[in-house]
């Protein structure tokens, strides 16, 4: 009847349930989740808000499932012999439960995530990433008449898409930028039958002969996985920012956006990515604090949509001195305006931070999902195989010193060439060329 001395741990994946309501007979106070990161899993720590608090359904679940009494459902389905549904989810690998005095944990540990309500899709190529080498490798794939799909987090972000002239690429006039010469790839493989799709990948297992993508709005398995995501991440450089990371310190409004309604927070960068981010949380957030180190573009109607919401404050040319918390969580930030302003406080609950680097982004794999380097990069053959059967990583993401758009599409045009011979069973790679 009370749940307060319940602790339940068991391995299951909820990324979008906001909150979590006890019955209304039990004395439990109203919580809501907020995720941690553990290694490159989630986990869901459950924080008791003051009573006073008003929690809200998620939009993104179905209205039978909104404000449903969390733990009942939660029992309900540990004593399902075939343990099918929670909150709508698939089967997942193993449950674990136990009880103890004190509690208030929700662990979610490696397995395999079903996607909550999300379409799923099936393909025999998916490529991870939209930049030169995906796009390259998704032209070659489609041409082989391989059913191929391409996720892209942001076509505007990568180092391509943010070159303003490509000089030194072949057969193309110097005048050309990079976003234009980034369309025109893109462009061409979809004229081949390549499906492309803009979403966040959150997680990849590699596990098994199929191959398993986890996006927001849809869950992809294919046969064989071409890791292409470059190398713009970078390594925590703001005081408090890896302490937090994963308990208020986030790089994806569109993964823990929802997490935020009705609280302020902090949008670092002045990048298009940073924008649209900032642009999706303002449906969240009671205030949005765009932290600009630079003026921005006035020109981007991005820029120009983001400044016309009511719940957005712009702080430009200030920069964020430290990130501060307690208890597990981020409570503010300190802004300074320019190199030499005095810091002072900014409360908020939540900071997403877009700062370009040059470190691979693998952030979405686990440390076993294949093998990497001592640098960081994902480890390769010489046909771009990982240690893992079935999964190629191309282009950048392999921290190659020759980062050149050439090089990436030759990556691409390797894999996919490798990955039409891995799939059809045979002995020699099948050139890609017609004469006439």
């Amino acid at each position: 009847q009370h749940y307060k001395n319940l602790q339940l741990k068991t391995h299951i994946f909820c990324p979008w349930l906001l909150s979590v309501q006890s019955p209304s007979r039990s004395p439990v106070p109203r919580k809501r989740l907020y995720p941690l990161r553990e290694d490159k899993a989630f986990l869901y720590q459950l924080k008791v808000l003051p009573p006073a608090c008003v929690t809200s359904p998620n939009p993104n679940l179905p209205t039978s499932h909104q404000m449903r009494p969390f733990l009942p459902l939660l029992i309900a389905s540990l004593l399902s012999s075939s343990c099918h549904s929670f909150l709508g989810a698939g089967p997942f690998r193993r449950i674990d439960a136990n009880l103890s005095s004190n509690s208030p944990f929700l662990c979610r540990r490696a397995f395999t995530p079903p996607s909550l309500h999300a379409e799923e899709v099936t393909c025999d190529v998916l490529v991870v990433g939209g930049g030169p080498a995906g796009c390259t490798a998704a032209l070659y794939t489609s041409r082989a008449a391989l059913s191929t799909v391409v996720i892209d987090k942001n076509p505007a972000v990568g180092a391509l898409a943010i070159t303003s002239h490509i000089a030194n690429y072949p057969g193309i006039d110097k005048t050309v930028s990079g976003a234009e010469l980034l369309d025109m790839m893109r462009d061409q493989a979809v004229q081949y039958g390549t499906v492309y799709k803009r979403a966040q990948v959150f997680i990849v297992d590699t596990e098994g002969e199929q191959k398993t993508v986890y996006t927001p709005d849809a869950t992809y398995k294919t046969r064989a996985l071409i890791l292409a995501t470059g190398a713009m991440g970078r390594k925590p450089s703001i005081p408090g920012e890896g302490e937090y990371l994963g308990s208020g310190v986030s790089y994806c409004a569109t993964c823990d956006g929802a997490f935020y309604e009705g609280s302020e927070v902090a949008v670092v960068g002045v990048t298009q990515e940073a924008i649209e981010e900032a642009l999706f949380l303002t449906k969240f957030a009671s205030t949005v604090h765009w932290v600009t180190p630079t003026e921005p573009d006035m020109e981007n109607e991005f820029t120009k949509n983001l400044l016309e919401c009511g719940n957005v404050k712009r702080w430009e040319k200030h920069q964020i001195v430290e990130v501060e918390g307690e208890g597990g969580g981020v409570t503010g930030v300190q802004l300074r305006e320019g190199p030499k302003g005095s810091p002072f406080p900014l409360p908020v609950e939540g900071v997403f931070i877009y700062v370009a680097g040059s470190k691979p982004i693998t952030d979405f794999l686990s440390s076993d999902a294949v093998a990497f380097n001592e640098d960081g990069g994902v480890s390769v053959d010489d046909e771009m195989r990982t240690s893992v059967d079935g999964v190629w990583a191309i282009g950048d993401i392999r921290n190659t010193p020759f980062k050149q758009v050439v090089v990436a599409a030759s990556d691409g045009c390797i894999a996919a060439m490798s990955i039409d011979r891995y799939l059809k069973g045979r002995k020699k790679i099948k050139v890609d060329w017609v004469h006439e």
